[in-house]
């Protein structure tokens, strides 16, 4: 039986980008995201071209009690996860954290954070009882070099680095891998959502740049799952060409 991969954040951006990628090499996908028609579409999608083994599962990560119910069911139904990919998150805002609405702290850190920690709490013990398992979780160029307006986001990212270096801790005498892959600049619909829907300010961040796009990521994550049994690999820091550090980012001018 082919590899299960199950997905996070799976309807835009990395996270599809992802799920493309390993459908593409025939792993059976458990794709999960908050908007169940996007799902459906996603999974038709992968079936149409790849001949894809594809589940949807609907899921808002912030909720625990849906998180516990629906790893329970993706494990009873497909298995437990040879690869579990952690995308789902977000940015909110880009002002001084004086100025930044409580609503978009508390979305990040339960997203970005606390909906992480709870799905891979919710597998690793399926994973450790069967001994393999992979899990990739999405972090940030900003978990290691914070930049203004950000504090919360940048904090949220450096969670997730130190996060996955201790669970490599704890399961060291298994076969788990545990990989932290932290992109650059990655033009997908992150700056839309971070800016509340206002496509001109978002459209803005990626002119004059070259960015990274989701399946630049998508290949560095098939890449790493694609690594022999002995090769673990703990982090892959992704820039754009002209990135330097986090928000440090040179834009041409327009002629």
């Amino acid at each position: 039986m082919s590899q299960l991969a199950f997905i996070t954040g799976a309807t835009s951006g990395i996270g599809r980008a992802t799920a493309e990628a390993l459908a593409a090499k025939g792993y059976r996908l458990a794709l999960a995201a908050r908007n169940g028609e996007k799902l459906e579409d996603t999974a038709e999608d992968f079936r149409m071209k790849y001949n894809a083994e594809v589940t949807v599962w609907p899921l808002d990560v912030r909720d625990r009690d849906a998180i516990r119910a629906t790893a329970d069911k993706v494990m009873e139904t497909c298995g437990v996860p040879d690869v579990l990919v952690n995308d789902a998150g977000l940015a909110r805002g880009l002002e001084p954290y004086g100025e930044t609405a409580p609503d978009d702290i508390e979305q990040m850190i339960d997203t970005n954070i606390r909906g992480l920690f709870l799905v891979t709490r919710a597998f690793l013990p399926a994973m450790l009882e069967r001994n393999s398992g992979h899990i990739v979780n999405l972090g940030s160029t900003a978990g290691l070099y914070a930049y203004a307006g950000a504090a919360v986001y940048c904090a949220t990212k450096a969670a997730v680095k130190t996060f996955s270096d201790g669970i490599r801790i704890d399961v060291i005498d298994s076969d788990i891998k545990v990989t932290t892959i932290q992109p650059g600049i990655v033009q997908t619909a992150f700056s839309e959502v971070r800016f509340h829907g206002d496509k001109a300010r978002a459209d803005a961040v990626y002119e004059g740049v070259d960015a990274l796009q989701a399946e630049d990521i998508a290949n560095v994550i098939d890449f790493v799952l694609s690594q022999p049994k002995r090769v673990q690999i703990s982090d892959v820091v992704i820039m754009a060409n002209q990135q330097a550090t986090g928000f440090m980012v040179s834009k041409k001018k327009k002629s």
